[in-house]
């Protein structure tokens, strides 16, 4: 399975911010829809950096309450891995593990297409694994 085939599925929506946006409205966001990162974009889906909860951790650990009025531009992580459309499940879990992260933007043609959580690969990795036993059992009962 591909990113071009998840994102079909879950559609190509992103939740992004503006660089110069404060950290408490990033906090705000990420509370009110329930996720763990927001893509930073300059408002033409440009990929400039990525938001996470563990960069809003470690900015408040440094800098205290004060940190709320800082700009997202930041704490965010400005070298953003990204992905493609092409990538297989089992590559974007190799590029998760290894860069110990959850979330990966989805580009195309220079600009954000979408964004593929670990939640989404591990549930379509699943449903590989399930499929490839029902294909086994349906072929020992033939056999």
């Amino acid at each position: 399975m591909t990113v071009k085939a998840i994102l079909a599925a879950k559609g190509h929506d992103v939740v992004t911010l503006g660089p110069n946006e404060k950290l408490s409205e990033a906090i705000r966001i990420l509370a009110e829809y329930r996720i763990g990162a927001l893509v930073v974009t300059n408002g033409d889906r440009k990929i400039v950096g990525i938001l996470s909860e563990r960069d809003v951790v470690r900015m408040l650990a440094r800098e205290g309450a004060a940190a709320l009025d800082t700009p997202v531009r930041s704490a965010m992580t400005p070298k953003v891995k990204i992905c493609n459309e092409n990538h297989t499940v089992n590559e974007l879990m190799e590029i998760m593990t290894t860069g110990r992260f959850r979330h990966l933007p989805v580009e195309k043609d220079g600009l954000l297409d979408g964004i593929v959580s670990i939640g989404d690969v591990v549930k379509r990795r699943i449903e590989d694994v399930e499929r490839e036993a029902e294909e086994i059992r349906a072929y020992i009962a033939t056999a």
